[in-house]
């Protein structure tokens, strides 16, 4: 089997801008700043001082009503969608505490325009001197559109239709400036060459758009794009647009497969593989003994309340999970929501022979992986799914914010190092440089990442 892993891995942080997981928000450490600007300057020091790639922030644009057709349980338990603040705003204030973290917001294609969000991914790789990040969804929830003034989400196949359509302009608008047409001379004057800024002129399907942009073109020449779709139509569509992949396993087999196919995928969009970072999400759960370890996973497991994680589930699957028996197991379904979600949890229920109340349970507050133990057994299992193939690094979730992201950058990053596996300095200034991507020329979107080639 061909791997295609760097030798360094890449780090990442998947942080909420709220209370996060539902359990861990009550743990006795967890801290509630969540309104409170120095809180997320606080995580993005920390995790600069870990080296991070990138901190990374998820976003929904309504509070979830699956479960029972209410809210009721997000908002009482704190979970997914009770609490989040717009990531942008939350970024810029982290561009200023840092000088090297990258920094993603999740901006969807369903219910943005192109224009607003190539400006303002476009304005926060400028302040942050080249650090900016999108992570691009095409949302799926019928609660998502009626905050849209829209009765019904768009069917999937359709939203990613809009998706590549949404592609192709922001990246038309990137490009609509020339590198060095901002010339800013006092003395011509000429501000901006008129002959190197561009309407794009595009009328499509979905969008009509003249431009150009009203910013000039990004540090990175394409910020770095992230994305997560796990159905078939996502994954074609990460493998033609993202440099990141976000995805979460259950187990090291089902990652190393993943993994596999999405480089091959890459390939048939003309594609080096290498240029494709997968980071699947893990939540580890660390400290200095064993037995630091079995207290804080007792600890928080007596915080978890079974409706709160199939709250949860049912927004990210789409199907109201409380018509299904609680000691029954997770039923075969065909989800509408997010696919590798219930592969996930489908393949912990199969294994474990867990009922839907356990499920529901473990998905509140799950170890993703099993990334659970002393820092060397962390290490050391991150080190396995690297070494196998399974990962470019990981995407980094935090049990309890911001402490968690404190344990691992004290106790997990050095062993890391000392092994040769992770960064002890940052060797370049931009999100690109740390994730070993080269500034991409003005429109090299239009050959590097077109549709996919008869396999």
């Amino acid at each position: 089997m061909t791997t295609y892993a760097a030798q360094e891995m890449h780090l990442a942080a998947f942080i909420i801008a709220g209370p996060g997981r539902p359990g861990g928000w009550r743990y006795p450490q967890s801290e509630d700043g969540w309104l409170d600007l120095d809180y997320y300057r606080r995580i993005a020091e920390t995790l600069e001082r870990g080296r991070f790639d990138l901190a990374f922030f998820a976003d929904i644009l309504a509070v979830p009503n699956r479960y029972q057709a209410s809210m009721d349980s997000q908002l009482r338990y704190g979970a997914l969608g009770s609490l989040r603040l717009e990531p942008l705003q939350v970024l810029a204030t982290m561009a200023a505490a840092t000088r090297h973290l990258g920094l993603a917001a999740t901006k969807s294609t369903s219910y943005y325009e192109p224009f607003d969000v190539a400006r303002g991914i476009a304005t926060l790789d400028h302040l942050s001197a080249g650090r900016a990040a999108w992570n691009i969804v095409t949302s799926f929830q019928d609660a998502e559109a009626r905050n849209f003034s829209r009765g019904a989400h768009i069917p999937r196949d359709r939203r990613y239709d809009r998706a590549d359509e949404f592609l192709e302009v922001t990246h038309k608008l990137w490009d609509s400036w020339e590198d060095g047409a901002l010339v800013a001379d006092r003395q011509t004057p000429l501000f901006a060459d008129p002959a190197r800024v561009h309407p794009i002129g595009h009328e499509g399907e979905w969008f009509s758009v003249d431009g150009p942009l009203n910013v000039p073109r990004p540090p990175q020449g394409y910020p770095v794009l992230i994305q997560a779709g796990a159905s078939e139509r996502g994954r074609d569509f990460a493998a033609r647009w993202s440099d990141v992949i976000f995805v979460t396993h259950y187990s090291l087999d089902s990652a190393i497969a993943f993994s596999t196919e999405m480089k091959r995928r890459a390939e048939l969009h003309g594609r080096n593989p290498k240029d494709l970072k997968i980071l699947p999400g893990i939540t580890p759960l660390v400290g200095e003994t064993e037995a630091i370890v079995r207290e804080r996973k007792q600890v928080l497991a007596e915080r978890i309340e079974p409706e709160a994680g199939l709250s949860t589930l049912s927004y990210h699957l789409d199907v109201d999970l409380a018509a299904y028996p609680l000691d029954e197991p997770l039923p075969q379904l065909n989800v509408p929501g997010v696919t590798g979600h219930y592969d996930e949890m489908r393949e912990a229920s199969d294994k474990g022979a867990l009922p839907l109340r356990e499920v529901g349970r473990m998905y509140a507050n799950r170890y993703e992986g099993d990334f659970v133990g002393t820092p060397e057994a962390v290490a050391d299992r991150m080190q396995e799914w690297h070494a196998a193939g399974a990962c470019d690094g990981f995407m980094v979730a935090a049990h309890w914010q911001p402490g968690a992201f404190d344990d691992f950058v004290r106790l997990v990053v050095p062993e890391l190092q000392r092994r040769g596996l992770f960064r002890k300095e940052y060797t370049g200034r931009t999100l690109r440089d740390h994730l070993g991507l080269a500034r991409p020329p003005a429109g090299s979107w239009r050959t590097e990442r077109k549709k996919a080639k008869a396999a």
